[in-house]
């Protein structure tokens, strides 16, 4: 650092309480002739300090993340979506974790319509399994609920895209083995109506599953 940059280093450093890994971040905006009192808050952990470090050294809007609420990996998916040009309004929200956010902005590259599950309601799994239904053009109104777990929706997803009618099983009372069970028995063409029904279990239902298919 040449004098200029030292005097404001130190004028940062002595003013604040801050560790060894936050000063590193600090120093090195200041080399990087980045305008550090947007992150030069002790209340920002270092991680979330490189954060908008990056964002600042790529020019993007770091207003819309740069905020304590945010943590570094939620931070790094909003910053990541702003250098690709994505709209991050549908996942700019401290309740979705960063898992939930990477799906969405997965989603939002893909230019799928993300408002489906871009919900707190859904998990990432739960999230996954509706973007990749939408990604092979799949009717997702059958399983993007958030009764259903992602096991679930994975069942009824595969039904979707084998032409099953998925109506048969798409219903929370049935465990994800059941699904499977009853996905298998409509993909195999048994009538599955002799084991239609969420009291029967998994085991039962494959004995079942297996006589019926023995029959044909």
């Amino acid at each position: 650092m040449n004098k200029e940059q030292q005097e404001l280093y130190n004028k940062i450093t002595n003013k604040y309480l801050l560790d060894d890994w936050q000063k590193e971040q600090i120093e090195l905006g200041i080399i990087e002739n980045i305008d550090v009192s947007i992150y030069s808050n002790p209340e920002f952990k270092w991680q979330q300090m490189k954060e908008i470090r990056l964002g600042l050294k790529n020019k993007v809007n770091t207003d819309l993340f740069a905020k304590p609420c945010f943590s570094w990996q939620q931070m790094w998916q909003i910053r990541e979506g702003l250098e690709e040009s994505i709209d991050v309004s549908s996942y700019l929200n401290p309740n979705f974790n960063w898992e939930q956010m990477n799906e969405i902005k997965l989603g939002l590259k893909d230019n799928l319509d993300v408002t489906i599950y871009a919900k707190t309601e859904f998990d990432c799994w739960q999230m996954e399994e509706i973007r990749l239904g939408l990604e092979k053009g799949l009717d997702v109104s059958e399983y993007a609920k958030s009764e259903f777990d992602n096991s679930q929706m994975y069942f009824i997803r595969e039904g979707l895209k084998q032409g099953l009618n998925v109506s048969l099983y798409a219903k929370s009372e049935f465990s994800s083995y059941q699904m499977e069970e009853i996905k298998l028995g409509l993909l195999h063409g048994i009538d599955v109506t002799p084991y239609l029904n969420p009291g029967i279990d998994v085991e039962e239902m494959e004995r079942i599953r297996e006589s019926l298919e023995s029959k044909k």
